[in-house]
C-alpha cells in the first residue's frame, strides 16, 4: 500500500513538474513571438524615417523611375504591347544598381547595429482607359524574381516593411488613361536571432534557473520518497524478523515453565534439572538477542575493543571446531599458510564475526566452506568461500548495510535479522581492516577479509 502510494506521488510530481515546464516554455515561447514583433516594428520605424517615400535619397532617380513607367504605359496602350514586354523592361530597369547602393549606404549610416538585406519588388502595374475595365498589366504575389532592386536573395525570412502605392495619369490617342503602381519592400535582418536573443537574456535565464531548481528539488524530493520508503521497508522487514526470532524463545520459556509447575517433575530431578537449563538457554537467547540489537546500533568508532595478542591459527580452529559441533553436516577445510603469525585482536568480537559470516553460509545454502589465510604486504588476509546460492553482484553494494537482508534469506526456515554481515563489518573497519565480497548468483560467496598484521 505504502508502495502504490509512494508510486502514484512519483507520478503527481512527474505530471506536475511536466505542466510547469510546459507552462514555462509556453511563456518563453510568447515572450519571444513578442520580441519578434517588437523589433520588426522597430524596423519598420526607422526604415520609414530613413526612407520618407524616396525622397530625402535621391529624388531625381525616382522621378527616372516614374517616367519608365508612364514610358512603359504609353507604350502599351499606343504600340499594343504585350504585357510581358512591360514586365521585363520594368525589371531590367537602368536605375537598380544604382538605387540599390544607395539604399544600402544609407542604411548601414543610420542603422549600424543592424545588418540587413533588402528588396522592393513590383505587385502590380494596373492602366485605366476612360471608362474601359482596369487592365491589369501585372499583378503577382511577392515574388524575388519580381525585385525591382535591392540585394536581399529570397524573400523566405523576410518580412514587410511597407507597401508604395503610385498614381499617374495621361491623355493619348485623345483618351484619358490612369496607372496605378505597387511596390513592397521586404528587409531581412541577418543577425536577428541573436539581437533577439540578447534582449530576451534575463528571461532566459531565469526561465532556466526556475527549471533547473524545479528539476533539482524534484529530484531531491523524489530520492528522499525512495529513501523514505526504504528505510519504512528496512524496519518493517526488521519488526517482522525481530518478532518471529522473539517467539521461539519466549514460546519455549512459557511451555518450560507451565511443565516445571506440575509436581511429578519438580520430583524428578533429571527432569526438573533438563528443564532449567532449557530454560537458562532460552534466557540467554533472548539476551543476546537484544545485546545484538544494541551492539549494532553502535558504529565502527564506538565500538570499544579489548585487544590482546593472538596467535591467528588456533585461534582459527578453535572457531571452526565450535562452528563443526553446532552443523555437523557442514564440510569445512582450513587452508592456512600463515605459521605462527601473532596480531593485536579483539578476540571476543572478531570470533563472534567470524561465526556470522560462517552461519551466513549455512543461512544461504551451502554445505562445503572453505577458510584459508594469507599474508601479503602487511595484510592479514582471511578467505571464506562457500558453495551457496550466491549474492547478485546488484546487490554487492547493499550487503553491509544494517538491517538489509538478501531475499532469499527464509531458506532452510531460517530468519535473520539483517545485522549480521553489518556486524561483520563495523567490527573488521573499527580493526582497520576491510571486507569484500565476490559472488554472482548460482556461484556461491567469497568473503575477504583484510586486516593490518602490525595493528
Amino acid at each position: 500500500m505504502m508502495k502504490k502510494k509512494i508510486n502514484v506521488l512519483i507520478l503527481f510530481s512527474v505530471v506536475v513538474l511536466v505542466a510547469l515546464s510546459a507552462i514555462q516554455f509556453y511563456l518563453i515561447k510568447t515572450t519571444y513571438e513578442y520580441k519578434i514583433e517588437q523589433f520588426h516594428t522597430e524596423v519598420r520605424n526607422k526604415i520609414a524615417a530613413i526612407t520618407n517615400d524616396y525622397s530625402d535619397i535621391d529624388s531625381t532617380v525616382f522621378t527616372k523611375k516614374d517616367m519608365l513607367y508612364r514610358h512603359l504605359a504609353l507604350n502599351y496602350i499606343q504600340e499594343n504591347k504585350n504585357r510581358f514586354w512591360v514586365k521585363n523592361a520594368i525589371l531590367d530597369n537602368k536605375f537598380k544598381a544604382e538605387l540599390t547602393r544607395k539604399l544600402q549606404s544609407k542604411f548601414e549610416k543610420e542603422i549600424p547595429d543592424i545588418q540587413l538585406d533588402f528588396a522592393i519588388v513590383l505587385n502590380k502595374f494596373v492602366i485605366y482607359n476612360n471608362n474601359k475595365a482596369a487592365d491589369t498589366v501585372f499583378a503577382e504575389k511577392p515574388l524575388i524574381s519580381n525585385k525591382l532592386y535591392g540585394n536581399l536573395t529570397s524573400l523566405d525570412n523576410a518580412f514587410l516593411i511597407r507597401n508604395y502605392v503610385g498614381t499617374t495619369g495621361g491623355n493619348v490617342l485623345n483618351s484619358n488613361y490612369k496607372l496605378l503602381t505597387e511596390d513592397a519592400l521586404y528587409v531581412s535582418v541577418t543577425n536577428w536571432e541573436t539581437l533577439i536573443l540578447k534582449r530576451m537574456a534575463l528571461v532566459l535565464s531565469f526561465a532556466l534557473l526556475s527549471i533547473l531548481t524545479l528539476v533539482t528539488l524534484f529530484a531531491i524530493a523524489i530520492r528522499a520518497l525512495i529513501k523514505q520508503k526504504k528505510i519504512s521497508d528496512i524496519k518493517t522487514d526488521f519488526i517482522n524478523n525481530i518478532t518471529h526470532e522473539l517467539k521461539t524463545p519466549l514460546s519455549t520459556l512459557a511451555i518450560s515453565t507451565k511443565i516445571l509447575e506440575r509436581e511429578d517433575i519438580r520430583e524428578n530431578p533429571q527432569h526438573f534439572n533438563s528443564l532449567i537449563a532449557t530454560v537458562s538457554r532460552q534466557n540467554n537467547r533472548l539476551q543476546q538477542l537484544i545485546d545484538q540489537v544494541l551492539t549494532n546500533s553502535l558504529g565502527e568508532s564506538e565500538i570499544e575493543l579489548q585487544k590482546e595478542k593472538i596467535t591467528i591459527e588456533p585461534f582459527l580452529n578453535s572457531i571452526i571446531a565450535d562452528f563443526q559441533m553446532a552443523n555437523p553436516n557442514i564440510r569445512i577445510t582450513p587452508e592456512f599458510k600463515t605459521g605462527k603469525t601473532t596480531l593485536l585482536l579483539d578476540k571476543f568480537h572478531l570470533t563472534t564475526a567470524l561465526l556470522n559470516v560462517l552461519e551466513n553460509a549455512v543461512k544461504y545454502g551451502s554445505n562445503t566452506i572453505i577458510v584459508q589465510t594469507s599474508l601479503h604486504d602487511g595484510q592479514f588476509n582471511i578467505s571464506i568461500q562457500d558453495n551457496g546460492i550466491g549474492i547478485s553482484k546488484n546487490k554487492h553494494s547493499l550487503l553491509f548495510d544494517k538491517f538489509y537482508r538478501v531475499e532469499q534469506g527464509n531458506l532452510h526456515n531460517t530468519k535473520g535479522l539483517g545485522l549480521g554481515l553489518y556486524y561483520v563489518d563495523q567490527i573488521i573497519k573499527a580493526h582497520k581492516g576491510k571486507i569484500a565480497v565476490i559472488s554472482d548468483l548460482g556461484q556461491g560467496a567469497i568473503f575477504r577479509i583484510t586486516i593490518p598484521s602490525l595493528y
